[in-house]
């Protein structure tokens, strides 16, 4: 029989990503390239205390739940958001399976094909998927190592007059870069200017490597929140990467109106996400350390990164060039212009290392000699072995560009 797809179906691309870790399954191979925490790191035995009480009090936990998600635990996020500086009602909040859903439903309310959306470059490669299947019109704002270039961004503004502008200014995914606030303050002015919503993507926010109060700049939700006026910035966050991924607990913050529509989408999807989820991270938030948690994977992702950044150095690579991170999971390696990280993937994963490919983060003009190396996920005694592996790697694909 043959199947006629919706014409959706010939925007749907792959994810890099879980491509490598298909292929990196079962095998001795060293992965960077996957976005995990450290399973080392994860909370089971307070995880599995909040399922067994919950369980143990309320079969109704079970039971189908409210499409905006459980009211207790919203309040709860909206607590320690606004401890985070961005005053949010439990109202105006939505629960989403992972905060990849909440990217999904706004653009499905939001996106008509040919539709403006602006985004950096590089930028998260999953929402470049989603833009991709509603066929927006995908357009990228020059950045540097502080953000957005505003002049730029007002002219992509005035230019094409976008539908939305999606960016993590806070330990970007991949390059790991961190916006200043007075790019932040600049960005958010201007699309209030313009009357354009901003979709503030902020999975890594919490893990922070410096302790010091006052060390990052205040979320462009919160520099929203804090002007007169209509607000248009929508965040979202997830407790993926600060509690667990298998969670799959994410949400969604903006105005009331807009919120209320997202939900009339989420019931067409799925009607609520997981309802005994919720009901457990409730609990976990009533009866752990959640702060103290973040500070222990804080101070261990930031060692792990050190290792990695130090194993990198002493390498001495002609042309290579990074910047540490100040928080998150990523670290963003570029390398000689001659080197094509996608051609050298399967020679390092021959040697039995893995990273992403740079050019899958861009949506037009890539960078093919850079990379996304993930530190977080191995355990810091192989990382010195991950960088030895790449350089061998790097040598054979040196070799292969030698004239015959």
């Amino acid at each position: 029989m043959k199947i006629n797809y919706a014409e959706m179906t010939n925007h749907l691309g792959s994810s890099a990503v879980r491509d490598i870790l298909k292929i990196t399954q079962g095998k001795d191979i060293i992965s960077l390239a996957g976005g995990l925490p450290a399973e080392e790191l994860f909370p089971v035995e307070a995880v599995r205390d909040a399922y067994s009480r919950v369980l143990s009090s309320d079969v109704s936990a079970l039971q189908y739940g409210l499409t905006e998600g459980y009211l207790p635990l919203r309040e709860a996020v909206a607590a320690r958001l606004g401890q985070q500086g961005i005053p949010v009602s439990a109202q105006e909040m939505l629960l989403t399976t992972g905060s990849q859903q909440a990217i999904d439903l706004l653009c499905r309310i939001l996106i008509d094909p040919g539709d403006a959306v602006l985004v950096e470059a590089p930028t998260y490669l999953a929402a470049l998927q989603v833009l991709g299947s509603y066929r927006a019109d995908i357009r990228v704002v020059d950045s540097d190592e502080q953000g957005m270039l505003p002049e730029h961004l007002e002219e992509q503004l005035r230019t094409h007059r976008p539908k939305l502008l999606y960016a993590v200014p806070t330990f970007n995914n991949p390059s790991g870069a961190t916006w200043s606030k007075e790019r932040r303050e600049q960005v958010v002015g201007l699309c209030r200017k313009y009357g354009v919503l901003i979709l503030e993507d902020n999975p890594y926010g919490e893990i922070a490597f410096d302790e010091t109060p006052g060390a990052y700049p205040p979320a462009l939700a919160a520099i929203d929140r804090s002007l007169d006026g209509d607000s248009c910035v929508v965040y979202t966050g997830t407790f993926s990467k600060i509690v667990a991924p298998g969670l799959r607990t994410g949400w969604i913050t903006g105005p009331l109106e807009l919120i209320r529509v997202v939900a009339k989408a989420k019931q067409a999807a799925d009607l609520h996400s997981s309802a005994i989820d919720q009901r457990a991270l409730h609990e976990l938030l009533q009866s752990f350390d959640l702060e103290g948690h973040i500070r222990v994977i804080s101070r261990e992702y930031q060692s792990r990164m050190k290792l990695l950044s130090a194993e990198l150095s002493s390498r001495n690579w002609e042309g290579a060039s990074f910047l540490e991170p100040r928080g998150g999971m990523f670290l963003w390696l570029t390398l000689p212009g001659r080197i094509n990280t996608a051609e050298l993937l399967p020679l390092a994963v021959e040697q039995g290392v893995a990273f992403v490919p740079g050019e899958v983060f861009y949506s037009a003009r890539p960078l093919k000699n850079a990379m996304r190396l993930n530190f977080t996920h191995t355990r810091p005694e192989l990382l010195p072995l991950a960088v030895q592996r790449l350089e061998t790697a790097m040598s054979r694909y040196e070799e292969r560009l030698l004239p015959m």
